[in-house]
């Protein structure tokens, strides 16, 4: 796995989203209102939705189409829905966002 640098904190709104365009498809990084990150592939489990599109709150996030709620830890569906969507490993260096990934699969957006 490489970590690969997708930009600054600051390039990432609070209780928001930057997409990354990866060959795996979309990567959603979400970053909380006290600046925590979270990456899931930029899909719904329920029908799809790019949750990049969804409001952040807390550390959730809800679905622009249907109003499902994700949890941004694990991915999984909250309340009475099922489902789960990919997780990536993120983190911050010296205000740098870096994403987790297989080697020479990610190029950023």
């Amino acid at each position: 796995m490489d970590w690969i640098d997708i930009g600054t904190l600051e390039d990432i709104p609070r209780r928001g989203a930057r997409v990354v365009k990866t060959a795996r498809g979309d990567i959603a990084v979400f970053r909380t209102m006290d600046d925590k990150l979270f990456a899931l592939d930029d899909k719904c489990p329920h029908k799809g939705g790019p949750l990049s599109q969804g409001i952040v709150q807390g550390e959730s996030v809800t679905c622009p189409m249907h109003n499902w709620v994700i949890s941004l830890a694990t991915g999984e569906a909250q309340g009475a829905d099922h489902g789960c969507t990919r997780t990536i490993a993120v983190r911050l260096e010296q205000d740098r966002v870096l994403l987790s990934w297989p080697a020479k699969a990610m190029q950023a957006a």
